[in-house]
């Protein structure tokens, strides 16, 4: 298993970053390495809900089914996707510190085919850096 976390201080109420990480259809406009999201159930929010996200790659575009797990508004909200040999079980936690908000991101990765297994224990670090990167987006999109 590969574990990844990223954490920022953002400027801006608990309840305005919760939302940027929560708020599905909001996505495109956070983070431009997003570039569609499509409902895959009638709900928009909270468990249950299921969505399709295309995400840019470098040059390519890569499709991911995801699932809301958890969901307790202005405290986290979890997501799970099983993609290319491996379940990504991402949360993310908000909490109030010092006037700002703490953001938390821990994405764990638990390969299930051999290849994966193997491979992702190397692509920890473009893991990382993507997850950076997009912490980087909500940040500046919650500042703004």
């Amino acid at each position: 298993m590969v574990k990844i976390v990223a954490s920022r201080k953002i400027n801006a109420p608990v309840d305005r970053v919760f939302k940027r990480v929560s708020e599905i259809e909001k996505f495109v406009e956070v983070d431009d390495d997003i570039v569609h999201i499509e409902f895959l159930t009638e709900q928009k929010s909270g468990i249950g809900t299921r969505f399709r996200e295309t995400r840019k790659m470098k040059k390519q575009e890569m499709i991911t089914e995801l699932e809301v797990t958890e969901y307790v508004e202005n405290d986290h909200v979890r997501m799970v996707t099983d993609s290319h040999g491996t379940i990504w079980d991402t949360i993310y936690e908000v909490k109030s510190e010092d006037g700002q908000t703490g953001l938390t991101l821990t994405m764990d990765a638990t390969p299930h085919q051999l290849l994966p297994k193997i491979m992702n224990r190397f692509m920890k670090g473009f893991f990382q850096k993507g997850i950076e990167r997009h912490m980087d987006a909500v940040k500046t999109y919650c500042e703004a």
